[in-house]
């Protein structure tokens, strides 16, 4: 869906402004993917992503949307936009976007034609190069903050797996998981992944 322009467009905003919204968001025209992150503006990687990123993240998106086939949850790829309020859900007043790789959520009523607004229940990265500072700090916060309560960071590369999840709202990290381990979430019941056989299939 086209996103609606609430002000005039605008090609290319000031990067180093750090006070941007989400209705300021909704007027932009970039080629780039932008993300917004308390008011400021992250460019991903001009470059679409590797072959071997999106591979992993269709793969693993895939296995979710078969597992929540007649379940309440529903799974989302990105481009997916994920708005996290902190006091009010009005567009001038929401300072962080989101595009999580994966990301699945359980409260129907938190979706509407424009994305997910406020926190899902799972969210997932697959690191790349050009996105693991990104990826590593600013998310990382962000999701903590705004109550995501699982969090996969997923090295496609390295084929390794660390998962956060949320505790009296503080993450804890799982051991770093490779071949061999079978990752089970918590925010979505009974799902589970043989690392093994998942990263078997990813060349």
């Amino acid at each position: 869906m086209e996103k609606e322009k609430t002000k005039a467009i605008v090609k290319e905003p000031d990067l180093s402004y750090g006070h941007y919204s989400y209705a300021d968001y909704l007027a932009w025209e970039m080629e780039e993917v932008v993300e917004l992150i308390k008011g400021k503006i992250f460019k991903r990687a001009a470059a679409a992503p590797s072959r071997i990123h999106q591979r992993l993240a269709g793969d693993l998106y895939t296995e979710l949307n078969l597992f929540l086939k007649g379940k309440q949850c529903q799974a989302y790829i990105a481009p997916f936009d994920v708005r996290l309020p902190v006091k009010s859900t009005k567009n001038e007043k929401i300072h962080t976007v989101v595009q999580p790789d994966i990301c699945v959520v359980c409260d129907l009523g938190k979706l509407d034609d424009r994305g997910c607004i406020g926190a899902p229940d799972l969210v997932i990265e697959v690191l790349s190069p050009g996105n693991k500072q990104l990826e590593l700090q600013h998310k990382y916060e962000v999701y903590e903050e705004s109550g995501v309560k699982e969090y996969w960071l997923m090295d496609a590369l390295g084929q390794t797996l660390l998962i956060y999840t949320l505790v009296g709202g503080r993450y804890q990290s799982s051991r770093l998981m490779t071949c061999g381990d079978t990752a089970k979430s918590t925010a979505v019941v009974a799902f589970e992944l043989d690392l093994a056989t998942f990263f078997a299939d990813i060349k």
